[in-house]
């Protein structure tokens, strides 16, 4: 398995390099060369498989022969098995599914460590990361922006490691306390929080801006956790499989309504129907960030004024791996992705008819405001008990705004925990949750983090300082 560019000019590389890469010399994404594709014969015998014996059948031609076998696979159960007392997971299912109404459900992806969906993927690339520089000899720096959730669950899947350097970047005050505190909570001297003084993407743009040019780092390596890593894209895609399996497939195909503003986590799933799964149905569901929705629907990809919303997961305006869909959506022609990536920094963009006729295709969108997602979280509660977080509540809204039909069942992710953002459900007139027993103490937790400037020099400055 070999992976390329999205923009054509850097090296193809095998996995272990894709992992440690992140981001391609020539700025692109790295996406495989080609698919594994699993026909629905292989896809039905797998069949009341365990999550991580399932994980093991789509992940191995992933990795192919740059990790053997047996190797992989304990990875893979010290992250999803259920057995024993360390597991990391706090649900026998992993991922269960709860039924919402007819043949609406909901695939519950925050039972992990940090309750939220990039658990999945983070606990494995901090395993797979420190196989791999074990092996290697070498010592990395990991450097990350989040919007909320993807900091915490780099921190926890990673801070074990031994050779690696923590940096991750959040937007000041434009977090959850829950999700703020289950960052800076985790003491470590290789651990290391910057709250910026700007939005998710001046942190996203910073951190880029330091994969182009690493000297400051004085030899050493960074390596990112964002779902630009391909590795976080590889794991998400079990889910799809999981849910698929769950609810009669291969046999009848299922649905999906994806909250999503980094695009990682839908694209996933257009991976596994690429792969082989029976998907009929792919909804992008956006907040008022809605850059994604505006492409599909209106064929404006342009950039506009981030809104700070109750769905701050969600509060992105550049998507990043938007740009791994429109490499396919070009046929793969990786110049004209620079181009198009270019002048999406200097002007609005639109797709050329043809590309836009296959997006539509592929995906339908929605977007909702916060009193919509309030009154979906109002709603459901009223009709079934069952407390939404705002970025599952727009994923359901979606879903129940954008479905072909009721005969195939509509799956939504959920993708964090209601504890994580407690506000928009007592907006919605309902009593905020409990934090798990695991967090009961967090607020009682000394905290530690740097505030800095949006200012490029400052953060290289910082990191440089403090690397151990």
């Amino acid at each position: 398995m070999k992976y390329i560019s999205t923009r054509g000019q850097a090296p193809a590389l095998n996995f272990e390099e894709v992992l440690l890469a992140g981001l391609a010399s020539d700025g692109g994404l790295y996406v495989p060369e080609e698919l594994p594709k699993f026909s629905k014969e292989e896809i039905a015998s797998w069949a009341g498989l365990s999550y991580a014996d399932l994980a093991k059948k789509i992940i191995a031609p992933f990795v192919a022969d740059t990790i053997p076998q047996q190797d992989l696979n304990a990875i893979i159960d010290d992250t999803y098995s259920t057995a024993g007392g360390d597991r990391v997971f706090a649900h026998d299912a992993v991922a269960p599914l709860k039924q919402l109404d007819a043949n609406l459900w909901v695939l519950e992806l925050f039972h992990g460590p940090t309750l939220a969906f990039k658990d999945f993927a983070l606990q494995l690339l901090g395993r797979l990361l420190d196989y791999v520089l074990e092996k290697r000899g070498e010592k990395v720096v990991i450097m990350g922006a989040t919007s909320g959730d993807t900091g915490s669950a780099a921190i926890e899947g990673c801070r074990r490691c031994d050779n690696v350097d923590i940096f991750i970047l959040h937007p000041h005050n434009r977090v959850s306390d829950v999700q703020r505190k289950q960052m800076t909570t985790i003491m470590g001297d290789n651990i290391h929080n910057i709250a910026i003084e700007g939005n998710f993407d001046d942190c996203q743009q910073m951190v880029k801006e330091s994969f182009a040019d690493q000297s400051f780092l004085g030899g050493r390596k960074l390596v990112a956790v964002n779902s630009i890593n391909w590795a976080r894209i590889m794991a998400q895609i079990v889910y799809y499989f999981h849910a698929s399996l769950s609810l009669g497939g291969p046999h009848r195909e299922i649905s999906c309504s994806v909250p999503t503003g980094n695009f990682g986590d839908i694209f996933a799933g257009y991976l596994a129907k690429g792969m082989g799964l029976p998907i009929k149905q792919l909804v992008v569901a956006t907040n008022c960030n809605d850059i994604l929705h505006r492409c599909i629907s209106n064929n404006d990809y342009s950039k506009q004024e981030l809104v700070h919303t109750l769905s701050p997961s969600m509060d992105i305006m550049v998507s990043s791996n938007f740009e791994r869909l429109l490499f396919d959506l070009h046929d793969r022609d990786g110049a004209q992705i620079s181009d198009l990536m270019e002048r999406l920094n200097n002007e609005a963009v639109s797709l050329d008819e043809k590309r836009l006729v296959k997006a539509r295709e592929l995906f339908d969108s929605y977007a909702v405001d916060d009193e919509a997602c309030c009154q979906v979280i109002a709603d459901m509660f009223e009709r079934t008990e069952e407390l939404l977080d705002p970025h599952t509540a727009i994923g359901v809204k979606a879903a129940q705004e954008q479905r072909w039909d009721a005969e195939t069942p509509m799956v939504a992710l959920a993708t964090a925990h209601p504890v994580k953002f407690p506000d928009p459900v007592v907006k919605a007139g309902c009593k905020a949750p409990d934090l798990p027993h695991h967090l009961e103490d967090l607020f009682d937790r000394p905290e530690r983090y740097e505030v800095l400037p949006k200012d490029l020099a400052a953060v290289q400055a910082f990191v440089s300082k403090h690397i151990s």
